[in-house]
């Protein structure tokens, strides 16, 4: 697989240090090639791994943090409660029950997967447990900026991670300042458009990934990071994994940074969470009986 490359850590509001680049496992459902994956993520170089209860695949992951032969203090383990859990009582025993498939004793981050439901009950378990010790940071998923806006303005802890879908074609300018102002730390989910739009062949992505010797995806990525953002990349091949990560040896100019703004089409390329049809669907997504 060849050798193993670092990742630079930045810091969360807190002072937790998060590795810039993580590997996703959304839409891996499949156990025994989640768990393989995750083993080949970290034997690549990947220290920051992010699920969910919703991804159905928390076990898996758990196997893998079990077998991968990285001390658990050297790993950052996301996960997140789904909005069947949203309120106090039910996102403490949601926490526990995904403690225990990830075989951890403590987490690194949790996160409210969608601002819908009591969030707000949901916030304060998480508070709770972020003062006991059983998690690092905590933070949401999918929050707009009026959303993010309001949940810190009545919080006694604000997120210290909004991941969000952020990549070329759908940039989030607005909602990335709004992370800024209540020191959020902006997390970035499809960073590559999961393949939409002829991302991989678009000819500015592909111009700019000439000069550099690198490949169009490489350069989304680069974009992103050079935000400021975390950012989420999944794959199951080993040769890709490795250059979704293999971004920390070159830097887009201002220029090739202008270029990629410009890439800018604004609506989100997936489902949101915001007419109601895809509220529906998501209280309709059970993540136990």
């Amino acid at each position: 697989m060849g050798t193993e490359i670092s990742v630079p850590s930045v810091k969360l509001a807190n002072g937790v240090c998060i590795p810039q680049a993580g590997f996703g496992v959304y839409q891996i459902p499949d156990a025994a090639q989640c768990e393989q994956a995750v083993v080949d993520a970290i034997a690549t170089g990947y220290r920051h791994i992010d699920t969910a209860a919703a991804y159905y695949n928390e076990e898996a992951v758990g196997a893998a943090i079990a077998r991968c032969g990285v001390p658990r203090e050297e790993l950052f383990i996301t996960t997140k409660v789904w909005v069947q859990d949203a309120g106090y009582g039910a996102t403490m025993r949601a926490f526990e029950t995904s403690m225990e498939k990830l075989g951890l004793d403590y987490l690194d981050l949790y996160l409210v997967h969608q601002p819908l439901g009591d969030y707000y009950g949901s916030w304060r378990a998480m508070e709770e447990l972020y003062d006991a010790g059983r998690i690092r940071a905590i933070g949401v998923c999918n929050f707009k900026a009026g959303r993010l806006a309001d949940l810190c303005l009545t919080s006694r802890i604000a997120p210290m991670i909004n991941q969000i879908e952020v990549n070329p074609f759908n940039q989030r300018m607005d909602d990335i300042a709004a992370n800024d102002e209540f020191g959020t730390r902006t997390e970035a989910w499809a960073p590559l458009a999961e393949g939409k739009n002829g991302i991989f062949t678009n000819p500015t992505l592909v111009s700019i990934a000439e000069a550099h010797g690198k490949s169009a995806a490489q350069v989304a990525l680069r974009w992103n990071l050079q935000l400021g953002n975390v950012v989420l990349a999944k794959s199951t091949r080993p040769n890709r994994m490795r250059e979704n990560l293999d971004l920390f040896d070159f830097e887009l100019t201002d220029a090739e940074m202008a270029a990629v703004t410009e890439l800018d089409l604004g609506p989100t390329l997936f489902a949101g969470n915001d007419t109601v049809e895809s509220v529906r669907m998501r209280h309709g997504v059970k993540v136990h009986e």
